[in-house]
């Protein structure tokens, strides 16, 4: 196959988007540029962008939002409904698909949310900031992934898989606190519009209806309906998500019978000259087109149409907007309070501890075992990253203060808290020797 120029270009741009690391340099250079412009002298208008006001809608349903909050209840939605998407595959045919594959980074995942959110809970209780518990309970998935691809080639993919699972399983859990706890007062009747949409979906997937376009628009019918009742519009991110059709039309078997028959087809057909192709050979291409489409489910095509965008667009774009916090002589004697000590201590200390206590446990009784090549100092290290909380814990944050002095404190334990857990993970898992023993396991 000749390429053409373009290729040459984009090529090395494809290659690097598609490692793993990628997603997470591309929201580290986000936040650093968000850091970086409120500390500069255009500072003020950092603010003043994403205060813009933009509205859409029609008589008494109107929306009129600051750019900001377009980001985080509108753009989020669709990363959250990218997790849903992971959360249905992974419960289909994944790491959570059977209660022994799912137990131990359910029961990790459970204590690296249980401890932080007591550990905050206990700092902060009967004071205005007690409501910002569930900040510290969030790991983010694309820092902390990256993180660990840094940690070197060494690592068993087990350890891998066993942090993609945690993760999902700590996402699954942060929808759900979402939904519980940071959710305000419900207007029914949006509320109800907004379920009727989810029985069309429902009933579409039964159907066998296939259309990505029937899916976006009662997908965002039902985002409206949550927006306007009141629940927070990234649950129905997930909720659409659940919809979506996880089957194939066609088996892999007849599949393939039938892809070799139409490349046979394809090659007893009289080629014709130049760069054009036949009727016929036209013809072939368009059914196996129509093939592959009946053997790709639609969760899998929309998920991998979706993932560079949420990767490379909606979460870059929540950090650049919701990153800005401002650095003084004063940063770190302003760090002395409860909210980023809290955060701090329960993103650092009780993300580790319930981590590995749980997994421990797990083991220990036998319900569960250690991730196959893997041993009790990779579990440390994944641990340590599962206290990288940055872009979950900024999105709590926004949903658990109104107060921009605690919005400040919170970002502030965010960042220290996420730095330093990310080098400990990074520390502990450089230092693993390959075949080295499981130690404390019992």
């Amino acid at each position: 196959m000749n390429d053409s120029p373009i290729d040459y270009f984009l090529k090395p741009v494809s290659k690097f988007i598609h490692q793993e690391f990628t997603g997470g340099i591309i929201l580290f250079i986000s936040v650093l540029i968000a850091i970086i412009w409120v500390n500069s002298s255009s500072g003020e208008s950092y603010h003043h962008l994403w205060e813009t006001k933009l509205s859409i809608g029609f008589h008494n349903y109107v929306m009129d939002h600051p750019l900001h909050i377009w980001i985080n209840d509108g753009l989020m939605a669709l990363f959250f409904f990218v997790i849903g998407l992971e959360l249905k595959r992974e419960f289909m045919t994944g790491e959570l698909s059977t209660i022994k594959k799912a137990s131990l980074p359910m029961m990790a995942a459970l204590g690296g949310m249980l401890v932080p959110a007591l550990i905050y809970f206990i700092i902060n209780k009967d004071l205005a900031s007690d409501h910002g518990w569930g900040i510290p309970m969030a790991t983010d998935i694309a820092f902390a992934l990256a993180l660990l691809s840094m940690a070197g080639k060494h690592i068993p993919g087990s350890v891998k898989v066993f942090l993609s699972a945690l993760a999902v399983a700590d996402d699954l859990g942060a929808v759900l606190v979402i939904a519980f706890f940071y959710t305000a007062k419900i207007a029914f009747t949006p509320l109800l519009i907004a379920g009727g949409f989810l029985i069309v979906l429902t009933i579409g997937n039964f159907l066998g209806i296939r259309s990505t376009l029937f899916y976006l628009i009662m997908g965002l019918a039902v985002w409206a309906g949550f927006l306007f009742s009141g629940v927070h519009a990234t649950i129905a991110g997930v909720l659409v998500a659940f919809t979506i059709p996880a089957r194939t039309k066609i088996n892999e078997n007849d599949y393939a019978k039938n892809v070799r028959k139409y490349i046979s087809y394809f090659e007893q057909a009289i080629p014709q000259n130049g760069s054009l192709t036949t009727t016929e050979q036209h013809v072939t291409i368009e059914k196996i087109k129509t093939l592959s489409q009946d053997a790709e489910t639609p969760l899998q095509k929309i998920e991998y149409a979706l993932h560079p965008w949420v990767a490379f667009i909606i979460m870059p774009l929540f950090a650049l907007a919701n990153a800005g916090m401002h650095i003084g002589s004063d940063f770190f004697s302003s760090l002395i309070n409860p909210v980023s000590f809290g955060i701090v201590t329960g993103l650092i200390v009780g993300k580790f501890v319930g981590v590995l206590l749980f997994t421990w446990l797990m083991v220990r009784f036998k319900i569960s075992e250690l991730p196959q090549s893997a041993t009790w100092r990779h579990i440390t290290g994944v641990a340590a990253l599962a206290g990288v909380g940055f872009t979950m814990s900024l999105f709590i944050t926004g949903l658990a203060f109104n107060s921009d002095e605690m919005v400040d404190q919170a970002k502030y334990g965010i960042l220290i808290a996420s730095v330093f857990a990310g080098c400990a993970g990074i520390i502990i898992l450089k230092n693993v020797k390959p075949g080295s023993s499981t130690d404390f396991q019992s």
